[in-house]
């Protein structure tokens, strides 16, 4: 008996071992790979963006997939893509910029910004070049600024256009029984169009297509200037698809010459002088950022992130109210902040959420600047959560505005009759039964679900009006749900500049007197042991299982089916996603 105990114990002894050994590698690889590159600058260097770089408007944007050891994509902030190529410009290091990416994951605003850094950083007079494959609209939009532009002789360009297409369910529900019952203010708030319509309607329509159009126009003239093309003639290009075969990319001067890789860097090491049998010192985006020596000033002005969809409660992935709060109110008591720019990039969300960080950012404003720059978005709760600025910045590009409010309640009682199932409600008030998945919403309920609709539309507007120094029925006019281009919400007063992030950051800092200082972002990005360790619940980890699982935006329409805290409350949400991709 002692000898099988002691088999045991030796058993039992070695499993604890190798765990503990497993558990001390997992830790030293998670610290390991949460330490950010550097590298030194070598002479003759090409500051080059490929195929795994992904641009992201927040710090938070990079730590969802936790769990993902081998991650090839290397993620860079805009703000630090922007300050490298800025620094670049006098870094005797560097003498030029290649762009190597068919597909460049980042966003329509940010690929504006990145664009006009570039045609900055040639004022230098140093080269920018660019080859593609198989390329993207959106990598061709950023790609066409370049000096010489190449493409692969099997390529190809991505040049089309952009489209918006809708997708109903009206016709589906009332086929297997599902009843939707909708609640909104607003005849252009189209996000819950769908469940109403079988068809996309006037106002719709017309909201989509001034909206596409001002995005296309300003994105084809800017490429078609960059190549030097007359606007009709790339008008009959994008129509034709022309650039989709690589002879007729160079017949019609999309691409100055259809040449293989190798041919490529040699023609760069031709500019660098250096013999074909050289290699070139190229250097990322992400290893440059990191090796440029950050200012150390006490003065900083704080780059506050909402990025994604805003929520109640808690959350590391999107915009939650718990969190964000607590970001704010560190920003209220850090007296070495001297100014705060407040990026938004956030479609909406829920109103109460919205509602709760609008009311920190007033407080915050009354302790030091608060200037708003918008990315991609910016929109209903996004644009909500805007109002506590002194100053609003909008990228031309944005989407922006759509006051509005919606609640959308999904039921089932065809469905459940048909299959034989029906149900009794036993209660102690006229409407202790307010939402039922079978029967919908109680009568009471409807009722006043609707004027909670109409009354957070009316705070909304409000708040809208008391920033932006309009009447109600003026901002009711360009409200009603309805999105706009951030161009026409400069237009319309909606925003006060056209500008882009470090213009916020350059007025914020001009409004709190300070000349010299540096930038800091918020939230702060979590390592990968910070964001297993965070006491998490064992929902947090399965939801962020799902999400890895299905796709950010499959997850999406997920949790807006599932989450008790959405799929009943009073939404200010946007449904559009624009991008050139």
């Amino acid at each position: 008996m002692k000898s099988f105990f002691k088999l045991v114990l030796a058993n039992l002894t070695a499993i604890f071992i190798v765990v503990a050994g497993f558990f001390a590698f997992f830790i030293m690889f998670i610290a390991i790979s949460s330490i950010s590159e550097t590298s030194d600058v070598k002479s003759d260097s090409v500051l080059t963006l490929d195929l795994k770089t992904k641009v992201i408007d927040s710090p938070l944007e990079d730590q969802e997939d936790f769990f993902s050891i081998n991650k090839e994509e290397k993620a860079v902030l805009l703000y630090d893509v922007l300050q490298a190529i800025k620094n670049a410009k006098t870094d005797d290091k560097i003498k030029g910029i290649s762009i190597e990416s068919d597909f460049i994951n980042a966003g329509i605003t940010q690929l504006d910004d990145i664009r006009n850094a570039l045609i900055d950083f040639k004022k230098s007079g140093k080269f920018v070049y660019a080859y593609g494959n198989s390329v993207s609209q959106g990598a061709y939009y950023l790609g066409s600024v370049a000096d010489k532009y190449y493409l692969n002789p099997a390529g190809g360009i991505e040049l089309k256009g952009l489209s918006a297409e809708v997708t109903f369910f009206k016709s589906f529900a009332e086929k297997y029984g599902i009843g939707i019952q909708v609640i909104r203010h607003g005849k252009f708030k189209a996000a819950v169009e769908p469940f109403l319509k079988d068809e996309i309607s006037p106002e719709n329509q017309e909201q989509l297509s001034t909206l596409l159009n001002d995005i296309w126009n300003n994105t084809s003239n800017k490429i078609a200037t960059s190549r030097n093309i007359p606007a009709p003639e790339f008008k009959t290009i994008t129509d034709s698809l022309y650039a989709y075969l690589p002879n007729l990319s160079l017949k019609y001067k999309l691409t100055d010459g259809l040449i293989q890789k190798s041919e490529y860097d040699n023609l760069i090491k031709k500019k660098l002088k250096l013999d074909n049998d050289k290699k070139i010192n190229k250097i990322s985006f992400a290893k440059y950022a990191n090796s440029i020596d950050s200012k150390s000033d006490k003065n900083k002005v704080a780059v506050l992130y909402a990025s994604g969809a805003i929520n109640n409660g808690k959350g590391y992935d999107a915009i939650y109210a718990e969190n964000f709060v607590k970001e704010i109110k560190k920003l209220q008591k850090d007296d070495n902040i001297k100014a705060v720019v407040f990026r938004i990039n956030s479609p909406g969300g829920s109103a109460n959420a919205s509602d709760e960080i609008l009311f920190e950012m007033q407080q915050l404003k009354r302790k030091k600047p608060v200037v708003v720059s918008f990315g991609d978005y910016a929109a209903s709760g996004g644009y909500y959560i805007a109002m506590g600025a002194d100053k609003i910045y909008s990228e031309p590009n944005t989407l922006t505005g759509s006051i509005g409010v919606f609640g959308v309640i999904p039921y089932f009682k065809d469905l459940a009759a048909k299959n034989g199932i029906r149900s009794d409600a036993v209660t102690t008030n006229a409407n202790s039964n307010m939402i039922s998945a079978i029967n919908g919403l109680s009568p009471g309920t409807l009722n006043i679900m609707t004027r909670s609709v109409e009354s957070t539309y009316q705070r909304f507007v409000h708040f809208v009006t008391q920033n932006r120094k309009k009447s109600f029925e003026q901002i009711d006019a360009v409200g009603g749900g309805r999105i706009w281009s951030g161009v026409r919400a400069k237009e319309i007063g909606l925003v006060d500049e056209l500008g882009t992030l470090e213009d916020a950051i350059n007025f914020a800092a001009k409004s709190a007197n300070v000349k010299d200082y540096s930038v800091s972002s918020y939230p702060a990005k979590m390592s990968k042991f910070e964001q297993i360790f965070s006491a998490e619940t064992d929902e947090d980890f399965s939801t962020r299982v799902i999400k890895n699982k299905i796709g950010k935006e499959n997850f999406k329409i997920f949790q807006h089916i599932t989450d008790p805290n959405t799929k009943s409350a009073v939404m200010m949400e946007t449904p559009f996603s624009i991008k050139v991709n």
